[in-house]
């Protein structure tokens, strides 16, 4: 909260998910792994090829999230909505 009182500019609260990439020698590794991935939860997973033919797999989860606190140095939110948005996160962390 100190660091908040004190911040000049915008603060944004950011819990980014979960990211696995795989590198697989056969696009039907990639896709076997792709179809687990997607049954398991992790629906923002995908499959890239690229220009010198690697194949990677991404696993991603969707629990992410990005929440403004502060605007030009003005706090927007309260204190207890802060430790609410931490208790999310955590949460979201042990999902992930």
């Amino acid at each position: 909260m100190t660091a908040l009182e004190k911040a000049t500019g915008d603060v944004v609260f950011k819990f980014e998910p979960f990211v696995l990439h795989v590198l697989c020698q056969e696009l039907q590794d990639a896709q076997l792994l792709h179809s687990v991935a997607i049954d398991s939860g992790f629906r923002n997973s995908g499959i890239t090829v690229g220009r010198g033919g690697k194949i990677m797999m991404a696993v991603r989860s969707t629990h992410c999230l990005e929440v403004p606190l502060s605007h030009k140095g003005k706090l927007m939110v309260s204190e207890e909505y802060i430790e609410f948005l931490i208790h999310v996160a955590n949460r979201k962390m042990e999902e992930n």
